[in-house]
């Protein structure tokens, strides 16, 4: 690999964003650069969830069929238990859409499937194992990145530079965007237990006193999370594997049998949970979208769509002046005001159930009942289709465009 690439667009980060950009503007013939850290995207426990929303994309791109090979599970309900009994919160089977439910696979399936179809193409590039350092200026515009690669550093100038490397994203620290942080009440401790045949199936979360779990239907294995009040990893980890194991079979029953499966402290995976957004998305010659642009809540599992909803509309608005031969702020600006809406429209309900869900079940001692709003979609079944679209087609759900 040479030390010096110059392409068009240089994409930090090889995630749902930034492959799904890189492919939109790699097929209107752009030359594209995506970096990625990682030697391959096989990382478990991020996110799996595929919404309708993202799947309607997939089936505009033509790439239906492939990502329908790919083993997974499709689930249309969602309901929580509380000690006063389960209800129902959301129902996708009642969504007017092509895809009626919520997909789960892995996330390196669905990434696999994006890089396959880019690589076909003349103008598309990935670079695995480049890990971006900092970013490239000239005249107060981001030029580029510079990134640590298998055989040395690696600069790679473009005309736009896109930040699409997460929550975490350097390109965003080094152009020095200022982020707006809204805080969480809590964690999450993923792992995963075998499913017995005949469980319930679907998504559903159980709320105990002072503890809430969350099991996604993987077929024959539950993804599990346990969430946690907020900076206390280190006070369950401490309490020891045999308490953990405890804590979730007392909160789910049914999962007495299974909980024996975590072993030791390495088959459970700490997520921190953030919730920010930065104030501008860009500056000249640089746009950041998905978690590098607004950190979300694991509330409802939307982090990977609406950053692929960011990639669509960022790929349709800019490809034309890219391909005109210059981009210019008011561009930048553009993507930025589009997404606006759906970005704080969606903060805005995750932090509404973190303050009146979520943190009240973390710091409750007794028995919790559902709230009333659960106990109303429980008694006019479709008012569920409400929370089903909000979840899984958003607020502005974008499209590929011609």
């Amino acid at each position: 690999m040479m030390g010096w690439v110059d392409t068009d667009v240089c994409v930090a980060g090889g995630g749902p964003a930034g492959m799904m950009l890189g492919l939109l503007l790699a097929r209107r013939g752009l030359a594209v650069t995506v970096l990625e850290k990682h030697p391959d995207f096989l990382r478990d426990f991020r996110g799996d969830t595929v919404h309708p929303s993202t799947l309607d994309v997939v089936d505009e791109l033509g790439l239906g069929a492939r990502m329908a090979e790919v083993p997974h599970r499709d689930v249309d309900t969602l309901q929580f238990t509380f000690a006063d009994g389960a209800y129902r919160v959301a129902d996708f089977s009642r969504l007017r859409v092509a895809h009626p439910y919520i997909r789960f696979m892995p996330q390196w399936d669905f990434l696999d499937v994006l890089a396959d179809a880019a690589e076909e193409l003349p103008t598309f590039r990935l670079l695995r194992g480049h890990e971006v350092t900092d970013v490239v200026t000239e005249g107060g515009v981001v030029r580029g990145v510079r990134a640590r690669g298998p055989q040395g550093p690696v600069t790679v100038t473009a005309r736009l530079t896109v930040a699409a490397d997460g929550r975490g994203s350097v390109v965003r620290a080094t152009a020095g965007l200022p982020v707006r942080e809204f805080g969480a009440p809590m964690d999450v401790m993923w792992f995963r237990l075998t499913r017995p045949a005949g469980a319930a199936s679907g998504l559903g979360g159980h709320v105990g006193p002072g503890q809430l779990v969350l099991l996604i239907d993987r077929g024959d294995y539950w993804q599990a999370a346990y969430v946690i009040a907020k900076g206390t990893g280190d006070v369950v980890r401490a309490a020891g594997i045999e308490a953990f194991r405890a804590a979730v079979a007392g909160v789910v029953p049914s999962l007495a049998g299974v909980v024996v499966e975590l072993r030791t402290w390495d088959d459970v995976r700490m997520l921190t949970v953030r919730l920010d957004r930065l104030r501008r998305w860009w500056t000249p010659g640089l746009l950041c979208i998905g978690d590098a642009a607004h950190a979300m809540s694991p509330v409802g599992g939307v982090g990977i769509n609406l950053a692929v909803q960011d990639a669509v509309c960022a790929a349709r608005m800019l490809a034309g002046p890219l391909l005109a031969g210059s981009i210019s702020p008011r561009d930048l600006a553009a993507v930025q005001a589009r997404r606006r809406l759906p970005t704080v429209g969606t903060q805005l309900l995750q932090r509404a159930a973190q303050r009146f869900v979520v943190a009240p079940a973390l710091s409750g001692d007794g028995p919790v009942h559902a709230p009333a709003a659960l106990r109303l979609l429980t008694r006019f079944p479709a008012l569920q289709a409400v929370p089903a679209r909000l979840v899984g087609v958003g607020l502005r759900p974008e499209h590929v465009g011609p």
